[in-house]
């Protein structure tokens, strides 16, 4: 499992294209086949993608993580961006549909991923922090997320967001995740932009045409930068750093977040006119 070691801000402005896309952007997590995980050291997140078709994947450990099993000391969420499918839980099946989401708490030793069919496998995205708690494994569905639809098609950020794993939803120690969906003709995410020093954040950018893509924007408010993103690569946001973006057309992004606190509204506003 390759660990990312993230840039302060002092480093950041002086980093080229090549070494702020090598520090903050994850590009080959899904394998078909496979499951794929990276360690960051900001709040010591692990992400992955588990992508399995004929057969089941098992999530394992690993020496990075210094532990018995993967969930010894953290907790999970898994959120499924393919077709249907299965994932088990210490012999407890759970069935997820296209953008359900599953959270596995603390304790959990056995962990699978199985597609429904391999002709149209599933996609589970991994999100994991460590936890102090344990919070019982929790399924949710899409439809039970309460959607929110926030900006406005004169502004191009006209979007819907998905709450999954949050104070409101789905309990945990502290991961809080996420989906927003961008309607048609709109392309910009999370503007005006903010910060939170309090937690950082990881977008997974998903639904993306082959040939789209995200400028995704990051950095402090006053020496902002751009990651240019394709479908299911990932940003990794430190609390100092905002995190926006916009599309060559719509799409649709997981955000995940760990840290001190699961309060979704504590967020340090940025004005767009503050911006550089």
């Amino acid at each position: 499992m390759k660990t990312y070691l993230m840039a302060d801000p002092v480093r950041y402005p002086t980093m080229t294209t090549s070494q702020l896309r090598d520090t903050f952007l994850i590009d080959d997590l899904h394998k078909p086949g496979q499951l794929r995980c990276r360690y960051v050291d900001l709040d010591r997140a692990v992400i992955g993608m588990a992508a399995p078709v004929d057969d089941a994947i098992l999530l394992p450990t690993d020496d990075a993580l210094k532990a018995s099993y993967f969930l010894e000391r953290r907790e999970l969420g898994v959120l499924n961006i393919g077709d249907g499918g299965t994932v088990v839980v210490d012999g407890t099946s759970y069935s997820l549909g296209n953008l359900d989401c599953l959270y596995v708490g603390r304790g959990s030793k056995a962990v699978s991923f199985q597609s429904d069919d391999p002709g149209v496998p599933s996609v589970f995205y991994l999100l994991s922090y460590p936890a102090h708690a344990t919070y019982p494994t929790t399924l949710v569905r899409k439809e039970d997320a309460s959607p929110v639809e926030v900006g406005s098609a004169e502004t191009c950020n006209l979007r819907t967001i998905y709450k999954y794993i949050h104070l409101g939803g789905a309990k945990s120690c502290q991961v809080v995740m996420g989906v927003t969906h961008l309607h048609s003709g709109s392309a910009w995410n999370t503007m005006p932009a903010h910060t939170h020093m309090r937690r950082s954040e990881i977008y997974m950018y998903f639904n993306l045409a082959e040939d789209a893509r995200v400028f995704h924007l990051m950095g402090p408010p006053d020496e902002t930068r751009h990651l240019v993103i394709k479908d299911r690569e990932i940003a990794v946001s430190p609390g100092w750093s905002i995190h926006a973006g916009a599309g060559t057309r719509a799409y649709s992004f997981c955000w995940g977040m760990g840290g001190e606190n699961q309060d979704y509204g504590d967020m340090d506003a940025v004005s767009i006119k503050d911006l550089r």
